[in-house]
């Protein structure tokens, strides 16, 4: 709680230059690490006496924060369990960990990166309605999902040269579940499982959930894997596990070259390594032909060892409401997840699968709109970005949907914090890292309609401006951990 709350005495200093009470500024500081999603809800705040001790402040100043944010809503106290952080009333959790109100008013979300439906999904679902009366007749549980869908998932597979069978396939209640699944399967507390740095906050939470003892592995924001790096990693620390995302890595959009990915099964067979591959974005290529698949084979496809499990979804490139997932593997992996997954979740929605299999039949016409669209929006905003905020860099990704910001500054949770009173929810570097660390970076989305984008830098500008007055003193860069 120290090491979030570093720099906490700097919010003593309001937007009009005046200071405020020390306790006022400890309980910003809380507030702060709470709307960023660094302090997760329900979680017991220290005891005010070792806060006290740990900031080498007064005891009566905690105690007076800790008042604060009881009565702003953030903060509940149990008789003998402690302080536990809330959410306040009449607001929600929001996307990337953010609290919003339930009415976000004109809100700009850039901490969600996720489109809206296609218009093809009404027709879909009338199919799908269709199509039900079939399935009703029995118990309505197909714990590997059903064989419709895992036909259709395993076709599309071998369409982009990997042969695969409907055996190879466990459908899931989305790729978070999917992820959970393996999790549960092949690691046990306190072993190591690696994933790349950034990587998806939403895979740390669930690493943190199973007591995994997570190593990381830099992708830089220009240059991305480092061959040597990565497998050397793969050697010396022979995690039980690793997760990678090759294909338009999130949030960097960066490709994993080929010579990496036909590497990466046999180093991990012999390190005793099991990969997870996600494959969320493998459809959102932007800048390429529709053939350049070919260029980019599924990890998978060098596999001698039944090492690799690959999961995908329909959240991505369809639509996230449509919560559908699958896992492809060796036969008998499925076989001892679909045992698994029956003690978590007996089976997934029928009429959702049905949904999805009819979206996957209009594949080509849905991700070609698609491709278009978020093309045209990276563009927007990137164009945006150069006008206003030239201090910033990134490289545009050839595909995905998110630009990875470096800033002039580390300054991405204070910015976040700034941003979120100009109207826009941004998802900072540290959610997308271990420790504290990736201060100097931010996510942006872009899919949004243009205009919000435009609108959204603007506010984001003016954000900056507001944190660069607000804060003249110099930035102590965050301690790395690796």
């Amino acid at each position: 709680m120290a090491r979030l709350l570093d720099q906490w005495r700097a919010n003593r200093a309001n937007g009009n230059g005046r200071r405020v009470p020390e306790y006022a500024a400890l309980a910003t500081a809380i507030r702060g690490l709470l709307r960023d999603g660094r302090i997760p809800l329900g979680v017991r705040l220290p005891a005010e006496r070792e806060l006290a001790d740990a900031l080498g402040i007064s005891r009566t100043t905690v105690t007076a924060a800790y008042r604060d944010l009881r009565e702003t809503g953030h903060l509940t106290s149990r008789r003998g369990s402690g302080s536990f952080t809330a959410i306040p009333g009449g607001q929600r959790v929001g996307s990337a960990g953010l609290w919003t109100p339930e009415d976000a008013g004109d809100m700009i979300d850039l901490g969600c990166a996720a489109p809206v439906a296609p218009a093809q999904f009404a027709e879909a679902v009338a199919e799908a309605a269709n199509e039900l009366p079939r399935y009703t007749a029995g118990a309505g549980y197909h714990p590997s999902g059903l064989p419709a869908l895992r036909e259709r998932i395993a076709a599309a597979f071998t369409g982009r040269g990997l042969p695969t069978s409907p055996d190879q396939i466990l459908v899931t209640t989305g790729v978070q579940q999917a992820v959970d699944l393996i999790l549960r399967l092949l690691v046990s507390p306190g072993q190591a499982v690696l994933v790349e740095s950034p990587t998806y906050p939403n895979v740390l939470a669930a690493l943190r959930a199973h007591r995994t003892r997570v190593v990381t592995s830099s992708v830089d924001p220009v240059d991305g894997w480092e061959e040597e790096l990565l497998l050397a990693e793969l050697r010396a620390t022979r995690p039980t596990v690793a997760y990678l995302i090759p294909e338009f890595q999130n949030p960097t959009g960066h490709v994993m070259p080929h010579r990496l990915r036909s590497l990466l099964p046999s180093v991990a067979h012999r390190a005793g390594t099991d990969l997870i591959i996600d494959e969320s974005f493998v459809e959102l290529f932007l800048d390429e032909p529709t053939d350049a698949g070919a260029a980019r084979p599924p990890v998978a496809s060098f596999d001698a060892h039944a090492r690799v499990l690959t999961v995908g979804g329909m959240s991505k490139p369809y639509w996230g409401g449509l919560r559908v997932g699958w896992i492809r593997a060796a036969t008998p992996v499925i076989a001892r997840l679909s045992a698994l997954r029956v003690t978590v979740d007996m089976s997934g929605p029928v009429l959702d699968q049905l949904v999805a299999a009819a979206m996957l039949d209009r594949a080509g016409e849905v991700l070609a709109a698609r491709r278009r669209e978020l093309r045209e929006r990276r563009d927007v905003l990137a164009g945006a970005l150069r006008q206003q905020l030239p201090q910033w860099t990134f490289t545009p990704p050839r595909g995905g949907m998110g630009l990875w910001v470096e800033l002039d500054a580390p300054v991405a949770t204070a910015l976040a914090q700034a941003a979120h009173e100009h109207g826009v929810r941004l998802a900072p570097g540290p959610l997308f890292g271990v420790a504290g660390t990736l201060e100097r970076f931010i996510r942006l989305p872009f899919t949004l309609p243009g205009p919000d984008l435009v609108e959204a830098v603007r506010r984001l500008a003016g954000a900056h401006a507001d944190l660069t007055r607000a804060r003249p003193a110099s930035w102590t860069p965050p301690s790395l951990v690796a």
